[in-house]
């Protein structure tokens, strides 16, 4: 996890947010309240919300599901990009991480829109089948527990129409995907996601090395 985009030292780094970024004062007050956490880790790179807010306007994005919310960032600069009936749904298990969410999606005017439903995600995402969502949301983000990225993944291909796109995060994985002496359990879970992403025939693919590793599926 990272929030800086992987393979840049400090003087690019710091080029890239100077001649790219155009992160809104919210957004930058969300990231620094979330870097005063233990897990501040999790919080993704701003540059990656940038690029996640012109993928929504690029798809013409109106109804938007993510899995893994965590302080709220996402969600408020993809929200932020959707259209005045947009609607996102949020999955997570974190009553007091998304209490911080919720107060920066109140203050930017996005409450209306934003649809917290917390608990177990795959449950969340098989309620919202049963509810007849299969094919309705135009834009998906994962970014929670990875050994959970298969059946999420699964969940979000029947939920999202065709020719919409999933965004799957950390899919880099600090690098550690490329290390052999690396073998944990949450690097052998992502490479074989990976390995399993590449071969898919519904999809059209690219890892984009942004954050620590977004992965894009397009639903063919």
């Amino acid at each position: 996890m990272s929030n800086r985009s992987i393979g840049l030292d400090d003087r690019l780094q710091a080029y890239v947010l100077d001649r790219s970024l155009r992160e809104s004062s919210l957004l930058a007050e969300l990231r620094a309240e979330t870097a005063g956490l233990p897990e501040h880790n999790m919080q993704i790179a701003p540059e990656q919300g940038q690029f996640m807010a012109l993928l929504a306007r690029l798809v013409g994005a109106r109804r938007y599901l993510e899995v893994g919310t965590f302080t709220g960032y996402s969600a408020l600069a993809v929200g932020q990009a959707l259209p005045d009936d947009g609607e996102v749904v949020c999955l997570d298990h974190s009553e007091a991480w998304t209490a911080i969410a919720r107060r920066y999606w109140d203050r930017a005017g996005l409450a209306a829109r934003m649809n917290l439903r917390l608990g177990d995600a795959r449950a969340s995402l098989r309620q919202l089948e049963a509810e007849g969502q299969s094919d309705r949301f135009d834009l998906a983000f994962i970014d929670a527990d990875k050994t959970g990225y298969p059946e999420y993944f699964e969940a979000c291909l029947r939920l999202v129409r065709p020719g919409g796109l999933i965004m799957v995060d950390n899919t880099l994985w600090h690098g550690q995907v490329a290390d052999r002496d690396c073998d944990d359990e949450d690097t052998r879970a992502i490479r074989d996601f990976n390995q399993a992403l590449h071969r898919d025939e519904r999809i059209d693919l690219s890892l984009v090395p942004i954050g620590d590793g977004l992965s894009l599926a397009r639903r063919r």
